[in-house]
């Protein structure tokens, strides 16, 4: 897939390898923010880098993270250090006819930048809502809000999406043209998030329905798989 490229915010983010896969517009950019389901944070502490997973939101302009108020690189990203956030989402595998020309089809966005600690009250209870319903639209309403115990041993980011790219791929093999006459199979094995049937937690009271915020999820399947026949198994 070759995207329309607008110009990069900085010369940090702009896209060098295969640059044609690169955008800069915010709608591309903010679509797979909106979709990733988690992001990693990378920073640099004592000249030893750390890249840890954690989920975000954004809301507008705005990538939130948030972690334990505990964790080493929520309590340095919010210092102001310069970080990195990445967002990715694999669509599929793709099987060439060359073990070199397999690749991923994927969206994938970096923001770099200098974040700050979200501390008022009311930006920092919004930010856990948007992340709240980034993971599960609907559910915060179905639950009790974070008590001030809670707050203050969750620590909460806020990164703008100021110096951001995307890079995305999509599309089947690039084979070698003398590669084509070769018999094996090559193509797309299409990949995504599908959730399988809920599981009640083992407290859960008699007679509470399923949450409607689950009922609701797009990525919900209630079909469960079929169980594998002795062909699968032997494959």
């Amino acid at each position: 897939m070759i995207c329309v490229v607008a110009s990069a915010p900085s010369d940090r983010v702009r896209v060098r390898r295969l640059p044609a896969r690169g955008a800069y517009d915010r709608a591309t950019i903010d679509a797979i923010l909106d979709a990733a389901p988690i992001c990693h944070l990378g920073l640099v502490e004592d000249g030893q880098p750390f890249v840890v997973p954690t989920i975000h939101a954004r809301a507008g302009d705005v990538v939130y993270l948030h972690g334990s108020s505990a964790s080493r690189a929520m309590r340095r990203a919010g210092e102001g250090t310069s970080v990195c956030v990445t967002a990715t989402l694999l669509d599929g595998l793709v099987l060439a006819r060359s073990a070199f020309h397999h690749s991923m089809n994927y969206r994938s966005v970096v923001l770099v930048g200098r974040a700050r600690a979200v501390v008022e009250r009311d930006e920092k209870l919004a930010a856990l809502r948007s992340i709240s319903e980034h993971v599960l639209p609907g559910r915060w309403d179905e639950v009790r809000a974070p008590n001030e115990v809670e707050m203050k041993a969750t620590s909460v980011i806020a990164l703008a999406i100021d110096e951001a790219s995307a890079k995305v791929r999509s599309g089947g093999p690039l084979d070698d043209a003398e590669d084509l006459s070769i018999g094996c199979w090559a193509g797309v094995l299409p990949l995504r998030i599908v959730a399988g049937a809920p599981i009640p937690s083992d407290d859960l009271a008699p007679g509470i329905a399923l949450s409607l915020a689950v009922e609701r999820d797009r990525r919900f399947d209630a079909v469960a798989a079929p169980p594998a026949t002795r062909r699968d198994r032997d494959r």
